[in-house]
């Protein structure tokens, strides 16, 4: 069933990022007790559900609904590159340029 498919997709995607529900919860932005039942209860999510859980994930729906894509670790990359990359991905574009800038010029500096 589709709702099996979208629990596990959005699990996959959390152990992914070594999160707990409880962090999942925080990034989404919606209660730890909504998304504790999902699990639990194994009901799937709302759309606007989906959408704020996608938002924290840094991804679209389209994304998320690509099972073709699977979550697996970045070839190369530790925990906190990947999570910069995650970060970076949900920045607007103004704050991508800003966060471009900044880090630029933080390079510039190392010896």
């Amino acid at each position: 069933m589709i709702e099996d498919q979208v629990i596990e997709r959005i699990d996959a995607l959390r152990l992914k990022r070594h999160w707990s529900l409880y962090r999942l919860a925080k990034e989404s932005e919606i209660p730890y007790s909504n998304l504790n039942n999902i699990f639990n209860r194994k009901t799937c999510p709302s759309i606007p559900t989906l959408e704020k859980i996608c938002a924290g994930l840094g991804m679209s729906l389209a994304e998320f609904f690509d099972f073709h894509t699977q979550p697996g670790p970045e070839d190369g990359l530790s925990e906190t590159e990947e999570d910069i990359i995650y970060a970076f991905r949900t920045l607007s574009q103004r704050d991508k340029e800003l966060f471009q800038t900044y880090l630029s010029a933080l390079c510039r500096q190392l010896p």
